[in-house]
């Protein structure tokens, strides 16, 4: 059971106002965590479907939210967000909010196995269903171990560490998150160690792997394409590279016109924009990065359907 579930919301006040809401406004949380962003959001708009996978932030969030009466809360992956909306016969939506990445909870909640910097049984689930970090360190092949670490943590040395997990394993599982930070720092040079904590990228290769994220974050970008009204607006805040840049190329994609080369004197593709960018992307003031370290790396973008 869930005692509490404290999530330091980023970019709180940037990402609410982003939506633009009203007492009109049926609104999606689709990463809804302890509830941070939803509360304000219920307070503000007509209707709040609240979703999320974790099943502590679901027991948090039906005590915090779930007795008001314009909030639903759903236990789910948010590319399941064209279903859940049909379930409840919500036709469209007019904002939808992601707030991505692993939580402050589940980073220092030891237990779930997310945090280099605590010993825990490796994890990482974040619904905790299915696949896990330890299936993934144990079973998986050298080469598609450092294809893992490589795509997703975009590490240099993924080869190597790949290879010494390998090596690790054949004495004895790998079976707590020390143990494979250990591995990671002795697969680089010295040089390397004095960059930052040297687990960084690779654990967030495998809790990607693990929970699917990418994959399922283009599935839901485009279900809330499709399930946002006219004038509705999607805002979603990033931590890492590759999820800002899947989102901005979405962003990008839809908000693009014509794509006749320059010299046509018309025309001919018809491609018009499907909406517009309110902004270009914001990121945390130095006064909240001072007061969270942890905002650091996050960027705010929005996108408006037409």
């Amino acid at each position: 059971m869930c005692t509490d579930y404290n999530h330091k919301s980023v970019l709180f006040d940037e990402a609410v106002d982003a939506l633009e809401l009203n007492e009109s406004k049926t609104v999606v949380d689709a990463t809804a965590g302890g509830g941070g962003h939803s509360m304000e959001i219920a307070r503000r708009a007509k209707r709040l479907v609240a979703i999320d996978q974790d099943p502590d932030a679901i027991e948090v969030l039906n005590k915090r939210i779930g007795v008001l009466p314009n909030v639903t809360v759903v236990r789910s992956n948010f590319s399941e967000i064209g279903n859940i909306l049909r379930d409840l016969n919500i036709e469209s939506v007019d904002g939808i909010l992601f707030d991505l990445g692993v939580s402050s909870y589940q980073l220092d909640n030891a237990e779930r196995g997310f945090s280099y910097h605590k010993d825990a049984p490796l994890d990482m689930r974040m619904s905790k269903r299915g696949l896990s970090a330890y299936d993934v360190v144990n079973t998986y092949g050298e080469k598609a171990l450092a294809d893992v670490i490589w795509k997703y943590g975009e590490e240099k040395y993924s080869r190597s560490i790949a290879a010494n997990i390998v090596k690790a394993r054949e004495k004895k599982s790998v079976e707590t998150t020390f143990e494979l930070a250990d591995i990671i720092r002795a697969s680089m040079p010295a040089k390397e160690l004095k960059k930052g904590h040297p687990a960084r990228k690779t654990f967030q290769a495998i809790r990607i792997e693990v929970n699917g994220e990418l994959d399922k974050l283009s599935q839901a970008l485009d279900s809330s394409f499709d399930c946002l009204s006219h004038g509705g607006i999607i805002a979603a805040i990033t931590f890492h590279s590759l999820e800002d840049r899947m989102v901005k190329e979405k962003f990008a994609e839809w908000t693009r016109g014509c794509t006749c080369p320059k010299e046509f004197p018309v025309c001919v593709c018809g491609n018009k924009p499907k909406g517009e960018l309110p902004f270009k992307s914001k990121a945390p003031s130095e006064n909240e990065i001072q007061s969270n370290p942890r905002a650091r790396s996050a960027r705010l973008r929005a996108f408006k359907k037409y």
